[in-house]
């Protein structure tokens, strides 16, 4: 062996590893001859005892090497971290996220495709379709949401420029530029949302969406503390859309062929009384903003709002409001 060859020698360990990754799977195993013709196209030589030797020592690093007989015999990865449903599942998960642009999405399934063999690509890939779906336009976002974490795991505040769109389509951004301090990022209606204390509004939380933020920074001030009692779980279940306001109590009436719609919204935790042999009640902290009076709406007449009066005079008049101007 050559001074040459030396360097490569030391990593044929590492070579067979990934040539066993990426050329086998349970349906495709490898023969020695192959083995040895594929290091040699990395500059690689070696010999059958080495090999075998090389492939025990994987087999006792943790790697599922498996060996097979007759007219397949050889060697194949059996057994890798993630499964072909699991990585269809994060595929078609990466595929949906309307916060990841069309570009951002086809990078991502490309990557989560290598941890599979590549037999099983063409099987991800083919099931999955992005063209056709609404996508953000936000090439950084994902850059932000890292930004983001950070700003949490550190607990300092953060700035960034946001916009909403006016009816030419065009990015129209506030005139100030944002302070404020990140609590949690949450994923609500295919978009992902920083719930975050801002001090324009300081007696509430304030939610953005991510893909409307840009530039943003981390800043060397500290956050401003979470609120004592504050929980993430309780205001996300009373939040409708991420619609920002004030949370109380609200007596609800559904029919009870709507149980399943009910759970859904505000999970199985919630608790469910009898109304009659037709009808159930329960009671919910949300928010009364439009967002849950348009899910509410949804239901026609098998849903009603018993508690509180105002709450529900807020909604016949919302009701009356949109009649009025839908008969202009």
């Amino acid at each position: 062996m050559s001074d040459n060859q030396a360097p490569m020698q030391r990593l044929k360990i590492l070579y067979l590893y990934k040539i066993l990754m990426e050329k086998t799977d349970e349906n495709h195993p490898i023969s020695m001859p192959e083995i040895i013709r594929e290091l040699q196209t990395y500059g690689i030589q070696a010999g059958r005892k080495a090999l075998y030797e090389d492939i025990e020592a994987l087999r006792a690093f943790g790697l599922d090497i498996v060996s097979t007989r007759g007219s397949q015999a050889g060697y194949c990865v059996v057994s890798r971290s993630f499964q072909l449903p699991e990585l269809k599942l994060l595929a078609d998960a990466v595929a949906s996220s309307r916060f990841l642009t069309e570009k951002k999405a086809k990078q991502l399934i490309e990557k989560i495709s290598s941890l599979g063999s590549p037999y099983e690509t063409g099987q991800i890939k083919r099931q999955i379709y992005i063209a056709n779906r609404t996508k953000a336009i936000n090439e950084r976002i994902y850059l932000n949401v890292d930004a983001i974490h950070r700003a949490i795991t550190e607990n300092k505040k953060i700035s960034f420029r946001y916009f909403k769109y006016n009816v030419e389509k065009k990015k129209k951004y506030s005139p100030d530029l944002h302070i404020c301090s990140p609590y949690a990022l949450t994923w609500d209606d295919e978009r992902y949302y920083l719930v975050a204390h801002y001090d324009k509004y300081p007696d509430k939380m304030t939610n953005f969406r991510v893909d409307r933020m840009e530039s943003v920074q981390l800043l060397d001030e500290p956050a401003q503390k979470l609120p004592k009692g504050f929980s993430l779980k309780e205001y996300l279940s009373s939040t409708f859309s991420m619609f920002s306001g004030t949370s109380q109590d609200i007596q609800l009436r559904f029919e009870n062929e709507l149980v399943s719609a009910v759970i859904d919204r505000f999970g199985t935790d919630v608790k469910l009384h009898p109304d009659d042999d037709n009808h159930f009640t329960l009671t919910v902290r949300i928010k009364a903003e439009q967002p849950f009076f348009g899910w509410l709406f949804g239901f026609g007449t098998r849903a009603q709002i018993i508690q509180p009066d105002d709450v529900r005079e807020k909604y016949i008049n919302m009701l009356k409001e949109v009649l009025s101007n839908s008969t202009k």
